[in-house]
């Protein structure tokens, strides 16, 4: 056997994580992780993998293993092979075929609003009002007076009045839980968070240098004894958490959970990053704890799940001014500003009722789709909530990698539960996704025949060894 190069073994990629024994099929599992480092951006189309001798050191497995993980990968259409360049990920393929993508979560067009009528018109009147030079050059600090003073009544509902001196204005929730991340902690330092979050804090947490501690749960939500033990043990000085209709799993923390976390914030002096993009589309929906804890509370309100993501627009409030200029000082590092013109835009929408008229018929959409949903699913929590997304638990026959895969090939795109998961341990449901599909009838027919795969037990490999 020839030895390996010095050069050919080269440190691990962030991406390819040990296999897993129990986790199934190791040449699957090789294929799993690519498409996952895909779906977080560990790998970007056009990016070269390692080659398959480096690769079978690195997961220490044989040759033949990895061929058929790659293989697996590129019938997927995550990879393309070119002879002796090696694989590289595949760049996005237009799409031909019908495929309905449950898995992206936004809002449903709203019936009977034309929302290009009411970009011209919003746009035409801030072309009349405002001064087409300011709409175009730079904006530091979170936003003028104005759009902070429309994001403090947009803000109203959630938590009553609201100083717009602590309302920032920052281009999408992603870019403003990075800042907060960075605000909230040092290099190294520990994120408090629930098993399975949104994916976008652990890419945020990853790339810039923080761990998330998961905290254990119970019915109510995150346990308070698990966190102030975490605290003491674990140095954590941040928390984040998505307390109404919680992405996936659609859990609202009861006022009393959120009273209990509140006490142990102020107590250890943590701060909390509250996530809260679906209090809007949830009736009777616990007041925040931004309103049980506002000095601990960086309360983030983005509109792109209640309005529309192409806004970019989100709402911060943070009272405490160290944390509020430490956000700001982040941000301006990560994105230098919000974009004025969509900024402006989310602005005059606010102040002329126009985001109330499509946020009321956003809900009556949501509400409309929750019933198509309970009319052929029957393993989710119907809860009263509007929310644009379900959590569904799979049959035990199924994974979720195995399921997202399955319906994949039967061009139904859902979000499994590895996506949000810390990879310790990975439950069997799926997160739907109810807004991306444009006409109810298109999404009836697609969860009729999601009910049907999910009655359906999965194929066994019939790949034979000779």
């Amino acid at each position: 056997m020839s030895k390996q190069h010095p050069s050919e073994a080269p440190a691990r990629p962030d991406w390819a994580r040990p296999l897993r024994e129990g986790g199934g099929s190791r040449y699957l599992q090789i294929a799993d992780l690519i498409e996952v480092a895909m779906r977080d951006g560990s790998l970007a189309p056009g990016d070269r993998l390692p080659s398959q001798r480096q690769l079978a050191s690195l997961f220490q497995v044989d040759l033949t293993t990895v061929t058929r993980g790659l293989n697996e990968a590129a019938r997927r259409g995550l990879t393309v092979a070119r002879g002796s360049q090696g694989t590289f990920v595949a760049l996005p393929a237009y799409e031909l075929s019908q495929a309905v993508d449950l898995s992206m979560n936004v809002p449903p067009p709203a019936p009977g609003i034309d929302v290009g009528e009411m970009l011209r018109r919003g746009i035409g009147q801030l072309t009349l009002r405002a001064d087409p030079a300011l709409l175009m050059t730079y904006h530091l600090g979170g936003g003028t007076t104005t759009d902070r003073s429309a994001g403090a009544r947009w803000l109203a509902p959630m938590l009553g009045s609201v100083a717009e001196d602590d309302v920032v204005a920052c281009p999408g929730a992603q870019t403003a839980l990075a800042a907060l991340i960075m605000a909230g902690t040092e290099h190294g330092g520990a994120i408090a968070a629930e098993p399975l979050i949104y994916p976008g804090v652990r890419a945020a947490a990853s790339q810039l240098g923080r761990r998330i501690v998961t905290i254990a749960v119970d019915g109510d939500g995150m346990r308070p004894d698990s966190l102030e033990a975490a605290c003491q043990t674990e140095g954590v000085r941040l928390v984040y958490l998505n307390p109404t209709l919680q992405n996936p799993t659609t859990h609202t923390m009861p006022e009393t959970r959120r009273r209990d976390i509140a006490r142990i914030a102020e107590r250890q002096g943590i701060l909390i990053i509250e996530d809260d993009p679906y209090w809007l589309l949830t009736p009777d929906a616990p007041p925040p704890i931004a309103t049980l804890a506002p000095q601990q509370t960086a309360y983030v309100s983005t509109l792109s799940k209640c309005l529309s993501p192409g806004l970019r627009t989100a709402y911060v409030v943070v009272k405490d001014p160290a944390v509020q200029n430490a956000m700001l000082t982040a941000l301006r590092a990560i994105t230098l500003m919000a974009s004025p013109l969509a900024t402006a835009l989310a602005t005059q929408w606010i102040l002329d009722g126009a985001a109330k008229t499509l946020l009321d018929g956003i809900r009556a959409e949501a509400d409309a789709r929750q019933q198509i949903a309970r009319q052929w699913l029957a393993g989710f929590d119907a809860n009263p909530a509007l929310g644009i997304h379900i959590w569904h638990p799979l049959p035990s026959y199924w994974t979720s990698a195995d399921f997202t895969r399955t319906a994949r090939a039967e061009d139904l795109r859902v979000t499994g539960a590895d996506a949000f998961a810390d990879g310790t341990s990975t439950p069997g449901a799926i997160r739907i996704s109810l807004g991306g599909v444009a006409e109810r009838g298109q999404l009836s027919l697609a969860l009729k025949k999601l009910s049907g795969l999910l009655a359906r037990r999965p194929a066994r490999d019939a790949f034979q060894v000779i």
